[in-house]
């Protein structure tokens, strides 16, 4: 029924009950997941875990907080890792602004160079965009893709519009279920649902029945419930309705 499009599922958070996480989340049918790796050296973790659980699928690519331990002969290592064919994106990639730790120079080239692979290779990307919607949109348009996902959307209805016009789809999950977090909540109701995939970003970004806890993947049939409550509209579109969207974001078989 449901496709979380954002997964850690290589995260030492996981390490104790993996298989049993994934079980969790297939009971209450969320069935199938993309793990996005977020520096080279997780690559061949997220390849053997989307190999291992059946309904995985990964994404290969260097995150922007990780880019002040990686070097630049990674693009090249990403390159290889991208020509075997196995990554249905280039990902998870883009730019931060809350994080004062990484030199924002530094964010740009990487982003810039995994955008240029993600056109060699003919590929969606998924985007980390915190507090940088602008400057992520301003290099789309210097170097267009053919679109893909904006992981844990929080801009503004223009900046979404904007994502939505380049072909991407817009990611929410657990932040969407905060009565605090009311810009989230007013664009997960009104935006098309055509736009929107459901994702965890597990273990992070847990919901607020569970706030202090590991996030895990099976909240996204509850991030589904949220949605619809939100929309007016049944548990069963909103399932439809994402999945088809996440499928055609990433080029994920039907």
């Amino acid at each position: 029924m449901f496709i979380d499009t954002h997964l850690h599922l290589d995260a030492v958070e996981f390490d104790a009950d993996r298989a049993t996480v994934v079980n969790a989340a297939q009971h209450v049918g969320v069935t199938r997941f993309v793990l996005p790796a977020v520096e080279i050296a997780n690559c061949a973790a997220v390849r053997e875990l989307s190999n291992q659980h059946p309904g995985c699928a990964h994404a290969f690519g260097i995150h922007p907080l990780y880019v002040n331990r990686a070097e630049e002969a990674d693009i090249e290592r990403l390159r290889g890792l991208l020509a075997e064919g196995t990554a249905r994106a280039v990902g998870e990639i883009g730019l931060d602004a809350y994080e004062e730790e990484t030199d924002p120079a530094y964010q740009d080239w990487f982003f810039i160079e995994q955008l240029k692979l993600a056109r060699e290779f003919d590929l969606p990307v998924i985007l980390h965009t915190r507090r940088a919607q602008d400057r992520v949109l301003k290099y789309l348009r210097r170097h267009p893709v053919r679109g893909g996902i904006a992981h844990a959307f929080n801009g503004s209805v223009q900046q979404a519009q904007a994502f939505i016009d380049r072909g991407f789809k817009l990611g929410f999950g657990g932040a969407m279920t905060y009565a605090g977090s009311t810009r989230i909540r007013a664009l997960a109701a009104s935006l098309p649902l055509r736009a929107i995939v459901l994702e965890s970003d597990a273990p992070d970004i847990p919901p607020a029945w569970a706030a202090q806890a590991r996030n895990e993947p099976a909240n996204v049939a509850q991030f589904a419930r949220v949605l619809a409550e939100l929309r007016g509209i049944d548990v069963a579109t909103v399932a439809a309705e994402t999945r088809a969207n996440a499928i055609q974001a990433l080029g994920l078989p039907d």
